[in-house]
């Protein structure tokens, strides 16, 4: 019993990327490990602080990092700041000496993990992405696990792949326990819910382009929509007035806090699909038209969607494609029958790994615990 009680008094450092895509499964990580009695830290940069109140009962450690910048001043600067960080790294892993770190990709994760691997610590990567991400790429060949959201990650050599081990990408509990809600009633002439979200940066393109093409169904179809869209707070008057010359109900919001709720209500989904997002939407059994951010070199949102779209449970539309006439014809094929939403409905659902926060966390448990090689 004095065993099993030590083992769970074993302190997890998580280190992770200070965005929403990495500090959301850190997060859900972190709540599974702690239900199991473990103490559960979290290592940064600045930019991750924004994320400090999810990590209630978590202590922060903030570290210095650095991406590898345009030209040869971006490079400097930024292999000066990862090497601070690294030192600062090097000496918070020593004095804490936690049982392993987990690594959740971004370059504020490579210190916190390329110190615990330089100290002979254990350490896991999760890779949210369909294809890995630099900063994991290069930690990969030392970790004990590399644990995937997607099977057939790219970027992982034949060695890292005989360590790597599918766990799903963990979800908010309240998006995990929508995993078993039905899919709400859409009846043939019922309302149709859509929500919209896309982020600052996705925003501006939907604002641009959904008000305008639904304006152009039928007036019986436009009177069956409800929208719920994320909208950038200089354009929420302007499109809020396109919606209503369309005669079409509209919710406008810069920021949704309930978005498990919205989720949970609407029937069609229409976004980017950055990892948390597909996981998220995946969990929540909800069809989605995904609209991948263009600008990554890797294209990883776009692999993130095509996932989803060849289980038949989305649609990929490029950020190019995205016209009015392409909207108009799907969700008018849509409105004309709802069977297509339903049935894509179950196949999202089927895209999902709705408990992969406890698949993570028995990893690491077994890690922590010395179980793994046996």
């Amino acid at each position: 019993m004095s065993d099993q009680l030590n083992d769970k008094s074993k302190l997890i450092l998580l280190s992770s990327g200070g965005t929403g895509g990495h500090m959301t499964p850190a997060r859900a990580l972190g709540h599974d490990l702690m239900s199991r009695g473990f103490r559960v830290e979290l290592i940064t940069d600045d930019r991750g602080l924004q994320y400090e109140k999810m990590f209630d009962g978590m202590k922060t450690h903030v570290v210095k990092a650095g991406t590898l910048g345009a030209g040869v001043f971006g490079k400097i600067t930024g292999m000066a700041s990862l090497g601070v960080g690294i030192a600062q790294s090097l000496s918070q892993v020593a004095a804490l000496h936690p049982a392993i770190v987990i690594g959740f990709g971004g370059y504020p994760s490579f210190p916190g993990v390329y110190a615990a691997q330089k100290l002979k610590i254990p350490t896991i990567i999760h890779e949210q992405n369909a294809i890995i991400g630099k900063a994991n790429a290069m930690l990969a060949p030392k970790a004990e696990r590399i644990a995937l959201s997607l099977p057939n990650v790219m970027g992982l050599d034949d060695t890292d792949k005989m360590r790597a081990v599918v766990t799903g990408n963990p979800v908010r509990e309240e998006i995990a326990a929508l995993y078993t809600r039905p899919y709400p009633i859409l009846e043939q002439d019922g309302a149709l819910r859509i929500f919209v979200l896309g982020g600052s940066q996705g925003a501006k393109v939907f604002n641009d382009s959904l008000p305008e093409a639904l304006a152009g169904l039928p007036a019986d179809h436009r009177a069956r929509l409800r929208i719920i869209q994320q909208c950038r707070e200089e354009d929420i008057e302007e499109t809020k007035s396109l919606y209503k010359k369309a005669g079409i109900e509209v919710t406008l919001k810069p920021f949704f806090d309930n978005v498990a709720a919205e989720l949970e209500r609407c029937h069609l989904f229409i976004g980017r699909s950055g990892a948390s997002t597909v996981a998220e939407v995946t969990t929540a059994g909800r069809p989605a038209i995904f609209v991948p951010y263009p600008h990554h070199k890797d294209q990883q949102q776009k692999m993130n969607a095509d996932a989803v779209a060849d289980g038949g449970g989305a649609w990929v539309m490029t950020e190019e494609g995205f016209t009015k006439e392409a909207i108009l014809a799907r969700i008018e094929t849509f409105l004309q029958n709802p069977q297509i939403l339903f049935r894509a409905a179950e196949n999202a659902r089927s895209c999902a790994v709705p408990d992969a926060a406890r698949k993570l966390g028995n990893l690491v448990t077994a890690i922590a615990s010395g179980w793994g090689d046996k």
